[in-house]
């Protein structure tokens, strides 16, 4: 494993083991066309999809890959794997699913939260796809599973829920650069 693979698992250790505020927080910095985004990840709301989530980020799996779905002021959903080929762009949205049993919780879906994406027929079904609430989204409330919470840079996730879409479908690639695991301040 490498220095910073380390680093992340040695953060999402001390977050599961110490009481809230003794650890640092467990950040992911999302590097996209439009800009950088940070999302706080919480691992005492959703572990498996938050270690899952920081596996995905070593192994630079969310790297290339798109926000293939907007929906204009409600949501963006990037993540899929199969999103970073532009020639399985009829496929996107299928890719990486299927890896993960649901963890609801009573957190709202407020906006800013990060929940895991789900086939719709099964809501034990989550994997790579995460999609982002611009708005409150009282009604996905058990339906997702929240695992994080966008920090700093929502000016970046507005803009990429104004791009144009063909019905919910993104008209033009928007993709994520790099993600990385932030350590401490």
């Amino acid at each position: 494993m490498n220095r910073s693979g380390a680093l992340a698992c040695a953060f999402f250790a001390a977050c599961l083991s110490s009481s809230a505020g003794d650890a640092p927080p467990l950040e992911a910095v999302v590097e996209t066309d439009l800009g950088s985004f940070v999302i706080r990840l919480l691992p005492d709301v959703a572990p498996r999809h938050v270690r899952h989530f920081v596996k995905t980020v070593e192994a630079h799996g969310f790297d290339g890959t798109t926000f293939h779905r907007i929906i204009a002021g409600g949501i963006v959903q990037g993540g899929d794997p199969l999103s970073k080929d532009p020639a399985k762009a009829s496929r996107y949205g299928t890719g990486g699913l299927g890896l993960l049993k649901a963890e609801f919780s009573e957190r709202p879906f407020t906006r800013g939260v990060v929940a895991a994406v789900r086939r719709p027929s099964d809501v034990h079904s989550a994997g790579n796809q995460f999609f982002v609430c611009l708005r409150d989204q009282p009604s996905l409330l058990k339906q997702y599973t929240i695992f994080g919470e966008v920090v700093e840079g929502m000016e970046v996730l507005d803009a990429i829920g104004q791009s144009p879409a063909d019905g919910e479908r993104a008209k033009t690639r928007i993709t994520m650069r790099k993600v990385t695991m932030r350590g401490p301040s």
